[in-house]
């Protein structure tokens, strides 16, 4: 089977995918030569897995999924948390031409419910510790008749994946599989709703493995990567798995949650020289009291995506860290990042330029192309689109058309191709007729030294008028007055942009991946 090969002296640089090709079979025979180099470090017990035992490892659990007999393309689905365990189940799921369904750990069993019926998944593997949460259903979902427990002995009610990949022959077998086949689902964050299924083939890992990881980032062997999101997560899954195996790279796994005395712990610890992470995240590091200095860091280069980072925080974190923080957008459907700042060309404020390899363009609402300073949808094409989401052909037509991606997100782009966020399609607020974006009144609300998160929506005033109203975080130990944060806007934006009302939280709501989900702060209460 052959492997994928990239020109990176093209510009932009083209990777090829041979038509008979299997993902996991291309990213494992890539470390073939260094076998002894440890490719995945548990944070918590220090666990290596090297790439030797990876590979061996991947290979044995695709021969225990031929055992139980799963044929090529049955699903299994994989809720585990981020330790070594989670690349041996996925790669093996595709080297037995098995399709794994990634689930985000931190659902509900009613969302689980869905997940594991509208994917038809005939197999699962779970953590322990998310068994409680499992529990209720195992019994009752028809098409699952295999489960293996990570992270377990043998005396607990189901099978061990370590024990399933112990006791399996090491016997070589890859699937036959072909590029343009489905290779792993991703269920998008539900940052607006129903999760939905997002289907990937094989040949869209090594695209955002070459175009971004290489191309943007300079990932090289001899780096050491943590990433903050989670292994199911898409901008996760690049990462934490796809970029370090690429090139060769050492991943940290925290399968703890990315609280800042957790993240900091593993940035001391283990010395990573490239750190992901997410707006939120950022802003609590930089408001821990005991965050560590910056001589006690490796980091040479440092990411934020999910949702666009403000300013302040970028250039608070290069002021204390010495290292910039490359903000880019990317989206489950296009598997990671597609448009991003650059080292050396950072401009905070910014979501930055087009990845080389991937086109970008603005679109209005009457369908045609925007031109420099209009705002409008940003657009997508490139090589790691999704196929489809599953069972939902009417979002699927609306999300894909031809060779573009809606994004659903509203941007603007300035005369040196810089792009700037603008809200969500469904966000944007039409203020006194002229649009406003909650993200630009974030943005400004975020500088004032008091506030730790925001997130901004329309209400209709007693004239049934719609105006901005903040929903206001602060950062603890400190104080500000509704009053005071309404003057702090209007001193930086227009006087009809600022928040009307200003309700103070303690939190607000979000997904698994931190991505603030204003549409709950949008329903009645």
């Amino acid at each position: 089977m052959q492997l994928s090969r990239t020109d990176h002296s093209a510009n932009p640089p083209v990777v090829t995918i041979p038509r008979d090709y299997n993902a996991a079979h291309d990213l494992l025979a890539r470390n073939a030569a260094h076998p002894d180099k440890a490719a995945f470090i548990d944070a918590l017990s220090g666990e290596q897995l090297t790439y030797g035992a990876l590979a061996e490892q991947s290979q044995r659990f695709a021969n225990a999924l031929r055992a139980r007999g799963f044929a090529p393309e049955s699903r299994v689905m994989l809720a585990m948390l981020d330790t070594p365990e989670w690349p041996v189940a996925f790669l093996g799921c595709i080297l037995a031409g098995v399709v794994p369904v990634a689930a985000n750990t931190l659902l509900t069993t009613p969302e689980f419910e869905f997940m594991l019926r509208d994917s038809r998944a005939q197999g699962l593997v779970i953590s322990q510790a998310l068994l409680p949460a499992f529990g209720p259903l195992l019994g009752s979902i028809e098409t699952l008749r295999a489960v293996w427990l990570a992270g377990s002995d043998e005396s607990l009610s189901y099978p061990s994946l370590a024990h399933a990949v112990q006791t399996s022959s090491a016997t070589t077998n890859i699937a036959p599989t072909c590029a343009d086949e489905t290779c792993f689902w991703l269920y998008s964050s539900g940052s607006t709703g129903t999760p939905k299924g997002t289907m990937h083939l094989h040949s869209h890992l090594m695209p955002t493995a070459e175009l971004y990881g290489r191309a943007v980032l300079g990932i090289e062997a001899s780096d050491v990567v943590y990433s903050a999101a989670k292994l199911f997560f898409a901008y996760g899954l690049g990462n934490a798995l796809t970029f370090p195996m690429s090139v060769g790279a050492t991943t940290v796994l925290l399968p703890a949650r990315p609280t800042p005395a957790a993240v900091f712990d593993v940035l001391q610890k283990y010395q990573p020289t490239i750190f992901y992470g997410v707006p939120t995240l950022y802003a609590a590091l930089l408001a821990a009291p005991a965050r560590p200095a910056s001589s006690s860091l490796n980091l040479r280069i440092c990411t934020s995506a999910g949702e666009a980072l403000p300013s302040e925080i970028g250039k608070k974190w290069r002021a204390e860290y010495g290292c910039d923080i490359l903000d880019g957008i990317g989206s489950t459907e296009m598997l990671h990042i597609f448009l991003s700042n650059r080292p050396g060309q950072v401009r905070y404020g910014t979501t930055g330029q087009a990845v080389p390899g991937y086109e970008v363009r603005i679109v209005g609402d009457d369908g045609h192309a925007c031109a420099a300073g209009e705002i409008g949808e940003l657009q997508i094409k490139g090589p790691s689109a999704a196929l489809m989401y599953w069972n939902n052909r009417a979002k699927t037509k609306a999300t894909f058309v031809g060779e573009w991606t809606r994004s659903g997100d509203k941007y603007t782009r300035d005369a040196d191709g810089y792009y700037t966020y603008g809200g969500r399609s469904d966000d944007m607020l039409k203020v006194g007729g002229i649009y406003v974006s909650p993200f630009e009144v974030e943005a400004s609300l975020m500088t004032h030294p008091a506030v730790l998160e925001v997130a901004v929506i329309g209400v209709p005033d007693a004239d049934q008028l719609v105006k901005p109203k903040a929903y206001v975080v602060l950062k603890p130990g400190h104080t500000a007055t509704a009053d005071e944060l309404k003057a702090h806007v209007k001193e930086q934006l227009a006087p009809y942009k600022y928040p009307r009302w200003i309700t103070f939280v303690d939190e607000l709501p979000k997904t698994a991946t931190g991505k603030i989900q204003r549409f709950k702060l949008r329903q009645p209460a």
